[in-house]
C-alpha cells in the first residue's frame, strides 16, 4: 500500500474504527504498563496483609474480630472506591481519576506503615481500599479504550496479570524479613509500606496519559482533539479523519432502570461477587489454611508453600489467560474456569481425610488456583470493560468491581467463622457450590471477543447448553471473521447532555 492510499484508508476511518484496527504496538503495552502498576497494589496487599495479620495479632493481642475486621476494611473500602471513582469518571473524565487514584493508594499504604495504633491502622486501610476501589474501573477501562478489537483481552490481561507479579513478590518480601530476624512490628510495617512504591512508579505516566481517545471523542464531543493526542501518543500508528457521531453519557437513573443494563450487571457483578468470595477468603487466609492442613509447619514453612502454590500454578494460570483469552473467547473462559474451581474444591471437601494429607492437598488446592486465574480471576475485571456502552463503562465496571469487593469482604470476614464450624472441607465444599453459581451467572453475559469496542452487545445465546462439549474451545475466530469490522451501535437509550449528567 502507498502513502497516498494509506492516507485515503485514515481519513475514510473514525477514531474508533482507527483504533479497533490497528496493529499491536508500543503504545498498546505503554497504555498497559500504565495502568498495571497501579494495580500491582492491589496485587500485593492482597498476600501481604495475610502474612502482616498474623504479626499484628501477635504484636497487639488482637480479637478473632479485630484481626478479621482489620483483614476486610480495605475490602470494603474497595467497594466505596470503585462506585464513587467509576461514576466520576464517567463524568469528568478518565484521565483526572486515573492519577488521583494512584496518589491515595501511595498515601495510604505509606500511612498504614507509620499507623501508631489499631484504630488508625483500620483508617488508613481503608484510604488504601478507596484508592485501589477506584483503580479497578479506570485502569481496566483505559486499557480496553486504547486497544483494538483483536487483542482487546491480551492487553486488559496484561493489566490484570499484574496481580502474579504481586502474589509472588509479596511472599518474597515476608519471606525475605521473617528470615533476616528483623523485630516483627518493623517487618510488618515494611511489608505494608512497600505496597507504595508501584503505585508512585508510575504516577507521572499517568497525569501525562492523554484523555481515552473513545471517551474525548463519543462523549465529551472533543473528536478532533482527541484524534489529534491519539496519533502523537501512538507515534502516528492510530490516524483517523472522519466524524463519528457521540453517543452523550447516560444519566445514572436511566442506567439503573434499563432492562439490558440490569442484566449486564447482574452478570458481571454477580460472577465477580461469587469469585471474590471464593478467591479473597482462600487467598488471605492461605498461611492459616495451610498450617491447618499441616499443623506442625510454622510461619515461614506456610508462607513459603504459598509462594510455591502461586509460582507454580497461579503465574502460569495468568499467562495462558493472557495467550489463550481472545483465542478462546472471554465469556467461554469464565465459564471453564468456574466449573474447574469447582471440580478442585468438591474433591478437597468430599474425600475423607484430604485436608489432613499435605501433598495431595496442595496439589488439588493449586489446580483450583491454576483455574482460577485461566478464568473468572481475569475474565470478571475484563468483561465489564466491554459489554457496557462507552458513556457508562467506568460505572458499570465500578457497580461490578465494587459488588466484587463485597464478595471479597464477606469471604474474609466469614472464612475464619465458617471454618470453625464447618471445618476446612466443609468450607470448599461450599466454594464448589460458589463454582457451580459462578458458571451459570455467567451464562446471562454476552460473547464480546474480538468484536469492537463500539459494537452493539450481540444477543445472549446459550451457546454452553446447545453446543457439544468438544466444541467449548473452539477457536471462535471462524465467527468473528464473519462478523464486520465495526457494527454500527445501537440506539442509546435516554441520554442526557454530557454538562447535565449525573
Amino acid at each position: 500500500m502507498d502513502g497516498s492510499t494509506a492516507s485515503s484508508t485514515s481519513s475514510q476511518r473514525t477514531l474508533g474504527e482507527a483504533l479497533d484496527e490497528a496493529p499491536l504496538s508500543l503504545f498498546h503495552l505503554k497504555a498497559a504498563f500504565t495502568s498495571a502498576m497501579g494495580f500491582f497494589t492491589d496485587a500485593y496487599d492482597l498476600f501481604i496483609i495475610g502474612v502482616a495479620l498474623v504479626l499484628i495479632k501477635g504484636e497487639w493481642h488482637l480479637s478473632a474480630v479485630q484481626t478479621s475486621f482489620l483483614g476486610g476494611a480495605t475490602l470494603l473500602a474497595t467497594l466505596v472506591g470503585a462506585l464513587v471513582f467509576g461514576r466520576i469518571a464517567d463524568i469528568v473524565g478518565r484521565t483526572r481519576v486515573y492519577g488521583l487514584v494512584a496518589g491515595i493508594m501511595a498515601f495510604g499504604a505509606l500511612a498504614t506503615a507509620l499507623a501508631p495504633g489499631y484504630l488508625w491502622l483500620v483508617a488508613f486501610r481503608f484510604v488504601l481500599g478507596v484508592g485501589i476501589g477506584g483503580d479497578y474501573p479506570v485502569s481496566a477501562v483505559m486499557a480496553s479504550e486504547y486497544a483494538n478489537r483483536q487483542r482487546r483481552g491480551l492487553l486488559v490481561s496484561l493489566v490484570f496479570s499484574s496481580q502474579a507479579a504481586g502474589l509472588i513478590i509479596g511472599p518474597v518480601v515476608a519471606l525475605a524479613l521473617l528470615a533476616s530476624g528483623v523485630n516483627h512490628e518493623v517487618a510488618w510495617r515494611l511489608m505494608l509500606g512497600l505496597g507504595a512504591l508501584p503505585a508512585l512508579s508510575v504516577l507521572y505516566l499517568r497525569i501525562k496519559t492523554p484523555e481515552s481517545p473513545r471517551f474525548a471523542a463519543q462523549v465529551q464531543g472533543r473528536e478532533s482533539e482527541a484524534r489529534a493526542a491519539m496519533e502523537k501518543y501512538s507515534l502516528g500508528v492510530v490516524q483517523a479523519g472522519a466524524a463519528a457521531g457521540g453517543s452523550g453519557r447516560t444519566s445514572l437513573r436511566t442506567f439503573l432502570t434499563d432492562r439490558k443494563s440490569l442484566l449486564l450487571i447482574l452478570g458481571t457483578a454477580g460472577s465477580w461477587f461469587l469469585l471474590d468470595y471464593v478467591y479473597y477468603g482462600n487467598t488471605i487466609s492461605a498461611p492459616v489454611i495451610l498450617r491447618g492442613v499441616a499443623p506442625g509447619a510454622s510461619l515461614l514453612q506456610s508462607t513459603a508453600w504459598t509462594l510455591m502454590i502461586f509460582a507454580l500454578f497461579a503465574v502460569p494460570g495468568y499467562a495462558c489467560a493472557v495467550l489463550s483469552v481472545d483465542r478462546v473467547g472471554h465469556r467461554r473462559l469464565q465459564w471453564i474456569g468456574f466449573l474447574a474451581m469447582a471440580v478442585c474444591f468438591g474433591l478437597i471437601g468430599f474425600i475423607p481425610g484430604l485436608t489432613h494429607i499435605i501433598v495431595p492437598f496442595l496439589l488439588i488446592y493449586g489446580i483450583s488456583y491454576f483455574f482460577t486465574e485461566f478464568g473468572p480471576n481475569v475474565t470478571t475485571f475484563l468483561i465489564p470493560t466491554e459489554v457496557f456502552g462507552v458513556g457508562e463503562r467506568t460505572t458499570g465496571h465500578g457497580i461490578a468491581a465494587g459488588v466484587g469487593k463485597l464478595g471479597a469482604f464477606l469471604g474474609v470476614f466469614l472464612f475464619p467463622v465458617l471454618s470453625s464450624a464447618l471445618g476446612l472441607g466443609g468450607v470448599l465444599i461450599l466454594c464448589s457450590g460458589v463454582g457451580v453459581a459462578g458458571a451459570l451467572l455467567t451464562l446471562v453475559l454476552p460473547e464480546k471477543s474480538g468484536l469492537s469496542l463500539d459494537a452493539a452487545p450481540p444477543a445472549v445465546t446459550s451457546v454452553y447448553a446447545e453446543e457439544p462439549v468438544e466444541q467449548l474451545l473452539e477457536e471462535p475466530a471462524a465467527r468473528i471473521s464473519e462478523e464486520p469490522a465495526v457494527r454500527v451501535p445501537a440506539e442509546p437509550a435516554e441520554r442526557v447532555p454530557a454538562e447535565s449528567a449525573a
